[in-house]
């Protein structure tokens, strides 16, 4: 296919057909989507992962052996709703440790670590912990108040074996 000539003499550049155009701006824009989901889903080795960061000691697989479980006694608290009607949450968890020798100082650090659990979920609307990023940001939040309660030993995540809103 060949240009047409104007009717100054000269012979224009050839016009792109429309799918043609329409194959020029998908395939960048697809290539575009592929790359970035495979950034954020950390296969690129870059990101987060369950809330840390992929450098931080724990992380890799098989790091340091099997992980340590211990199990939180289980909570029952009411959570913070407005007027006489009540809402109670009942959430079962084990926290994961570093590794076996902060089993001693999590364990002893227990009553603390219910305390403040308790204080934070007293607080908290039910409305605040529907769908997975409520369960994430309540993971998170105990996560971050078990550490400081146990440290300088590390307690690495918070995993619900049971949660109700009623």
């Amino acid at each position: 296919m060949r240009g047409h000539k104007e009717a100054s003499g000269i012979e224009a550049p050839p016009k792109i057909q429309g799918g043609k155009k329409l194959m020029l701006l998908a395939v960048p824009v697809a290539a575009l989507a592929i790359v970035a989901g495979l950034w954020f889903s950390g296969m690129f080795g870059a990101g987060r992962k369950s809330g840390r960061a992929a450098n931080e000691p724990g992380t890799e697989l098989g790091a340091a052996g099997p992980a340590t479980y211990l199990d939180v006694p289980e909570i029952l608290t009411n959570l913070n709703v407005p007027g006489r009607h009540q809402t109670y949450l009942k959430l079962h968890a084990k926290l994961e440790l570093g590794g076996p020798a902060d089993t001693a100082p999590v364990t002893a650090a227990m009553p603390r670590i219910l305390d403040l659990f308790q204080t934070y979920l007293r607080d908290t609307r039910p409305e605040e912990l529907r769908g997975s990023e409520g369960t994430y940001r309540l993971r998170e939040e105990l996560l971050t108040r078990a550490a400081v309660a146990v440290a300088p030993a590390h307690v690495t995540d918070v995993l619900f074996v049971e949660m109700i809103v009623q």
